[in-house]
């Protein structure tokens, strides 16, 4: 019996929950010995030119060792976008959290009060603090460029493609700016060898691209930077490994002669950190009272923050627009503009689930404009599972998909009819606390950076396995799936295979773990690798049992002779004590995949307090074949939390002056299970012929599904009301208000 498929209880958990986890701030190596630590000074105004910096008392302060500014860093300029953003703040602060000094002192309990003596005089400029005022062009946040409008893509749109729709319905859609969040804050150490080398301990999901943008930054050579990650307590796309904190932290190890520990606190990573989503999309979608969508229009603008890091997530939103439907008439375009904020950068999902709100919400908008059920609209318009490979009007070629099939699924096991039933019996008795039901039918893309990656497996004397990956766990159980896979495929039991991966020295070159592509990519290249080593071991198994490698079979561990096993047998342990058994490759197929799914949303709310509670989700999420049961069911409940936090409680919000007023866990509503039900699984498994595994990524595909369907259930509980959209979050306040101004329309 086939070990992958099986529920397999994570092989990592063990030393996680006996002994914990060797996090950065847990690092007690021998090379960090007398290490310093840090702490950056940050700005606490959104927008101004600094007069002066004055660090003389902080220097004369009980164990300071250093103080630096932008003055003191001789590297060259570091570009975000076509800006440059500077190492530390240089004559300009940008946004409430921008590094401004680095103080280095003897112990931890220093830095605060040192960091507090660093003088700084700013001069007040006027703040750009929404896509709206940067839109304006009234303040210029980089006068050089003339503009806040950084990047356009698209937009050339034309009015006659809604000619002739029967109906058509516009509106704007807020995507709120999100705060990732990660349970573990970013944190590094670093020291530089007598060989010249920098060794960085780094909380990443990307060793190797944060060796890339660290060397880069120093001006050395990658062979000279080596990046190690320990644990790592979350990521969610935001550990990607491209902060310009890694770099100081490398320079100012340097110059001051001594390694250096740095960790934030929650509070300065709720500002620092690169944040999510902050996109406001317009749509716009026509079509017959049959429920066929004729023409779709998507217009994005992205908020990219003080400096734009990530250019490239409203564009993949453009890519994603259409979601799961065929629309004969399709136009798009993005517009990202730079705001007095904390930059934007990848966020589970980047640029995925924004696509998917918008279209969801568009579907349930027309459908409740010609009165059709949000169900039958999705069916109309469908994409076909005999049109795949499916390419989209805005340039995804879709690999597979049953996009009716899933839906259907959901709708049963959620038992839809009897919920429309019971929601009528409210509204006819007029029951305060209304039902409401939210539907999305999603599609999104999988390893899209279409660079492959690394693997390399070897076999032991003893028999056992070591295998390296490019890929990086940071809480998938990433471990355990890989080691399930190659048990599978060599016969050798999985507490018998190592999984090595985060260390620069080990895996010189990989890509890493972002956009859902580690099983996809990374299990295909373990595959590759371990075919591989079959065929060495083969041969040699062959001169043993005198036969032809051709007849040389690997069964239950061991090889034999095909058809003749009582001929005897050849072990592992065996072959591998006449030669090296490794294969290290590059699975260069870097061709995306499209999970897609479908899910329901139902809520109660409460029309006196505007309390919305979120009763029931019913998601069914396809990635094609599952590998370990348990794994797949993890990453969808913490993508089911995730994406219903968005639509019911989280936001980032910023006042007109900029000042972020949810900096701590005080303010910042993170999602607890207090707010959310138990989650109903669905499954459903279709292959792809993309890559060796036929699998495609989960880790980001139900938060794109949950949020657009419990925003949906939000709007549906209220339509009777007169409420036709609210903006996410569907916080008390914000409910209430809707109602209120509903009644007074009426």
């Amino acid at each position: 019996m086939s070990i992958v498929g099986t529920r397999v209880v994570r092989i990592e958990d063990q030393q996680l929950i006996t002994q914990g986890g060797t996090y950065v701030e847990d690092l007690r190596v021998e090379a960090l010995t007398g290490a310093v630590h840090a702490m950056f000074v940050r700005s606490p105004i959104a927008h101004a030119r600094i007069a002066s910096i004055d660090t003389s008392a902080a220097l004369e302060a009980p164990g300071v060792v250093a103080v630096y500014t932008a003055a003191d860093i001789d590297l060259a300029p570091h570009k975000a976008g076509p800006v440059v953003e500077p190492w530390l703040a240089d004559g300009v602060v940008r946004y409430v959290g921008e590094p401004v000094a680095l103080v280095l002192t003897e112990e931890r309990y220093q830095l605060a009060d040192a960091a507090e003596l660093v003088d700084i005089d700013y001069d007040p400029l006027d703040v750009v603090a929404s896509i709206d005022s940067a839109l304006s062009d009234e303040t210029v946040l980089f006068p050089d460029q003339g503009t806040n409008l950084l990047q356009t893509t698209g937009g050339e749109f034309d009015d006659k493609a809604f000619d002739e729709c029967e109906v058509v319905v516009t509106e704007t859609i807020l995507n709120q700016r999100v705060a990732p969040a990660p349970l573990e804050v970013r944190g590094a150490a670093c020291a530089w060898g007598e060989d010249g080398r920098l060794t960085l301990w780094l909380s990443t999901q990307n060793a190797q691209i944060s060796r890339s943008t660290v060397a880069k930054g120093l001006g050395a050579e990658s062979a000279n930077v080596r990046v190690i990650t320990p644990d790592v307590g979350g990521g969610f796309g935001a550990k990607i490994g491209t902060d310009p904190e890694s770099v100081v932290l490398g320079w100012a190890s340097k110059r001051a002669g001594r390694p250096i520990r740095w960790v934030e606190t929650r509070s300065e990573n709720l500002v620092a950190m690169t944040h999510g989503r902050a996109q406001q999309n317009t749509v716009t979608i026509g079509g017959r009272r049959d429920g066929t969508v004729l023409a779709f229009r998507l217009e994005v603008v992205q908020d990219a923050g003080a400096y734009p890091r990530t250019m490239f997530l409203p564009t993949l939103t453009e890519l994603m627009g259409t979601g799961v439907y065929h629309f004969p008439k399709v136009e798009t375009g993005s517009r990202a503009v730079v705001t007095n904020t904390t930059p934007i950068a990848a966020y589970r999902g980047a640029g995925r689930p924004e696509a998917a709100a918008a279209i969801e919400r568009a579907m349930d908008l027309f459908a409740a404009e010609i009165g059709m059920d949000p169900a039958e609209v999705r069916r109309v318009n469908f994409i076909r599972p005999d049109e795949f490979p499916y390419q989209s009007p805005t340039g995804a070629n879709y690999d597979t998909g049953e996009y009716a099939k899933v839906l259907d699924k959901v709708l049963e096991a959620g038992g839809y009819e009897q919920l429309r039933a019971e929601q009528a019996r409210r509204r006819e008795a007029g029951d305060p606390v209304v039902l409401g039901l939210g539907l999305s039918a999603y599609v999104e893309v999988t390893g899209n950076d279409r660079a492959g990656e690394a693997g390399k497996v070897h076999i032991n004397p003893d028999g056992s396995v070591t295998a390296w990956t490019g890929a990086s766990p940071h809480g998938q159980g990433l471990d355990t799936t890989l080691a399930m896979l190659l048990s599978d495929q060599l016969g050798v039991p999985i507490e018998k295979i190592s999984i090595r991966h985060g260390d620069t020295d080990e895996v010189p070159r990989a890509i890493g773990t972002f956009g859902s592509r580690s099983l996809q990519l990374g299990g295909s290249a373990l595959r590759q690798a371990a075919d591989q080593v079959i065929e060495q071991a083969r041969a040699l198994a062959a001169d043993r049992l005198e036969a032809s490698p051709d007849d040389i079979e690997l069964a239950d561990g061991a090889f034999q002779v095909r058809g003749a096993p009582a001929s005897g047998s050849v072990t592992w342990a065996q072959v591998a004590e006449q030669a090296d058994l490794t294969a290290d490759v590059w699975f260069g197929d870097g061709t995306p995949t499209f999970p897609f799914g479908a899910h329901l949303a139902v809520v109660e709310v409460d029309t006196l307090t505007g309390k919305v509670e979120l009763k029931r989700i019913i998601a069914c999420d396809d990635a094609g074949p599952i590998v370990n049961p348990l794994a797949f069911q993890g990453q969808r409940h913490g993508g089911l939390g995730q994406g219903a936090a968005q639509a019911l409680l989280e936001v980032m919000n910023y006042d007109a002056d900029g000042n972020p007023t949810t900096a701590t866990l005080a303010d910042y509503s993170f999602i607890t299970a207090t707010e959310l039900p138990d989650f109903e699984l669905v499954d459903s498994e279709t292959p792809t012929t993309r890559n060796l595994l036929g699998v495609k990524g989960i880790g980001e595909a139900a938060t794109i599904g949950a949020t657009p369907a419990v925003h949906n259930a939000v709007v549906d509980a209220l339509s009777h009301l007169g409420v036709r959209h609210l903006d996410m979050p569907t916080t008390p306040l914000r409910v209430w208000q809707a109602l209120t101004d509903a009644r007074k329309a009426n």
